[in-house]
């Protein structure tokens, strides 16, 4: 197991429920929080900055400040959320240092950090936990390839600046391999890519629900110790509960959801979204909460 200094284990601590499983919302998409804002007069393209930050101020005083932590992006909404005291004393902040998007290189997409980010910047900013958001197939990547050493690189820089790091993965599909080929692949990118990244040092994972029971208990054998949350991945609020169940039965320790609580609950109008916040997405928060401890 890679083990946490003293500093990492009050800030796994503090994005967890009180029985010690991680429940964090995630709210640091850009674009694709625009895209869920589907009453904008004129197209999500027309949202500006500044209404895009309002809707995830809203978000985190309707939904986020119900839970142990909010993850958020440094280049809408912060500081501005946490100067403005919108966001709740008991809540944590996990900044994302991705952003959006990907470029691609050999047929391999890799990520890149958000202009000037860096763990220094967002613990000004607030963070109490850092995230990074790496690509990965493991079929064709080892422990001397480009990510990672990414990976490790910032392992060490977050732990030098006293942040905790949660490694996000995803795997996709190669252009050239079908639907067919990537399907039948699929836990096994999850799993192999879940080991490559504690290989490298990695002390928290964010991962896709790799597909099944055995399946999750593949990724808590390869994960020696190292906890890991499932990642909605845009499903519905249903199917990942069903997930999260099958997962934390299966060794997974939480959940990191965006789009699940929160994609049919936003609008333009702010009495609209709190309503839809507060009527919708916060039963279906509580409802994750009882998942991820097992109840």
């Amino acid at each position: 197991m890679n083990e946490l200094t003293t500093l990492e284990r009050r800030a796994l601590q503090s994005i967890s429920t009180p029985d010690g499983h991680m429940l964090i919302v995630a709210a640091d998409q850009r674009n694709g929080m625009k895209a869920a804002i589907t009453d904008a007069p004129n197209g999500s393209d027309a949202i500006s900055r500044e209404e895009l930050a309002e809707v995830k101020a809203d978000l985190v005083r309707h939904l986020a400040n119900h839970a142990p932590a909010i993850l958020l992006d440094p280049e809408v909404a912060l500081p501005q959320i946490v100067d403005d005291g919108v966001l709740a004393r008991d809540t944590a902040l996990v900044v994302g240092l991705d952003a959006s998007g990907a470029e691609t290189v050999d047929g391999l997409k890799y990520t890149r950090y958000v202009s000037g980010t860096t763990p220094h910047s967002i613990r000004e900013q607030g963070a109490d936990v850092a995230k990074m958001l790496w690509y990965t197939r493991p079929d064709k990547q080892d422990a001397d390839s480009r990510v990672a050493h990414e990976i490790r690189d910032l392992v060490q820089a977050c732990e030098a600046e006293g942040l905790l790091l949660i490694v996000e993965l995803l795997t996709y599909r190669l252009e050239d391999e079908s639907d067919e080929e990537y399907t039948a692949k699929f836990a096994d990118l999850v799993v192999d890519g879940a080991a490559l990244a504690v290989a490298c040092g990695a002390k928290i994972l964010k991962l896709q629900y790799p597909g099944s029971a055995e399946a999750s208990a593949r990724v808590t054998e390869v994960a020696q110790g190292v906890p890991w949350a499932v990642l909605s991945a845009g499903v519905d609020h249903e199917t990942f509960i069903e997930q999260v169940r099958t997962a934390v039965a299966n060794g997974a320790s939480g959940a990191m959801a965006g789009r699940s609580l929160w994609k049919d609950s936003l609008s333009i109008d702010a009495d609209r979204r709190e309503e839809l916040l507060s009527g919708r997405a916060l039963p279906r928060l509580r409802e994750l909460a009882d998942a991820v401890d097992g109840r």
